[in-house]
């Protein structure tokens, strides 16, 4: 990891990472945790700004990844990507024009895709509803429960354009509470009228419930082979239904997903093992036999070998 600090703007930080969770960690009061999903090697770059009452950041990922994520508490979270193709939010697909949205304190989850780039900013909850009092706007009564939202153009291109000249001015020592009004405002622009969710199909509920009960079965039975049929049986459906559910929710299989779960957490557990222990102390720990095979696929999936992953572990 790379940290760079800049004299121009208070408290402003920029993060480079070579390892997807270890750039997970760089954002600021967040809980996170990515598994990379694409292969090769990785590279993430975190922007960041911290204003008064209001964080204000852009991300950037080389691969595609899988997030589990929880902003802090008491607080507002709005994303506005470059691109929508590709991106999931709760295993709901995002839409031209739509920006996702999530309150502190609540886990959620993404799927991003290759190349990816975000804009985010998070917001202390009375500062926002002392600004939409200030102002005389009616706040949208269900952004708590929405996890994408319609936005007008107009108004993305605005904010985009915003922080990212907030992010990258090298030659202004900013008035914080200048760019926080401006921000602040079209925050309430975005969120002051009710809207209505784009309508999910029927069957996403069910597909939602059927991949999550298979996520927390993984968690707790990671260290073994897992195989569909257990699957089916744990979640009550056919082997269609799970390849249904999973592309829909994750876009992915159910095997990719036990495959790139496990090997996500075989690189975690060797980033923090101790001098004592080996590879093939951990990779048979976490079910991965046929040492040759899980080499080859390591290195396919993260660009380096299980034992260069080893040997430049965080300490």
């Amino acid at each position: 990891m790379t940290t760079l600090e800049s004299s121009f703007a208070p408290k402003r930080c920029i993060q480079e990472a070579f390892d997807a969770d270890e750039h997970a960690q760089n954002l600021t009061r967040w809980q996170q945790e990515y598994d990379q999903l694409s292969p090769g090697s990785f590279y993430g770059r975190l922007d960041e700004v911290a204003l008064e009452t209001m964080q204000v950041f852009k991300e950037h990922t080389g691969q595609a990844l899988r997030q589990d994520c929880r902003v802090w508490p008491e607080s507002l979270w709005i994303g506005i990507p470059t691109t929508h193709q590709g991106s999931r939010i709760n295993g709901q697909a995002l839409g031209a024009g739509e920006v996702m949205c999530r309150p502190g304190g609540r886990d959620f989850e993404l799927v991003t895709p290759e190349r990816f780039d975000i804009y985010g900013l998070v917001i202390q909850l009375p500062a926002l509803t002392a600004a939409a009092k200030r102002q005389g706007f009616s706040l949208d009564t269900h952004w708590h429960a929405m996890p994408r939202r319609q936005a007008a153009g107009d108004t993305l291109r605005a904010v985009s354009f915003l922080i990212e000249r907030l992010l990258t001015s090298q030659t202004l020592a900013i008035a914080s509470h200048i760019h926080q009004d401006i921000l602040l405002m079209a925050l309430l622009e975005l969120l002051q009228v009710e809207q209505s969710s784009a309508e999910l199909p029927p069957s996403y509920a069910h597909r939602k419930e059927v991949v999550d009960r298979v996520k927390r079965y993984v968690d707790e039975h990671l260290e073994g082979p897992v195989t569909m049929e257990e699957l089916c049986q744990l979640t009550h459906v056919s082997r269609r239904t799970l390849q249904y559910s999973f592309t829909t929710i994750l876009g992915i299989s159910p095997l990719q997903f036990l495959r790139l779960t496990r090997l996500n957490r075989v690189r975690r557990a060797l980033r923090a093992a101790s001098p004592q222990q080996s590879v093939t102390e951990i990779a048979t720990y976490w079910g991965f036999w046929h040492l040759g095979q899980f080499a080859h696929d390591y290195k396919q999936q993260f660009g380096e070998s299980p034992s260069q992953t080893l040997s430049t572990k965080t300490l």
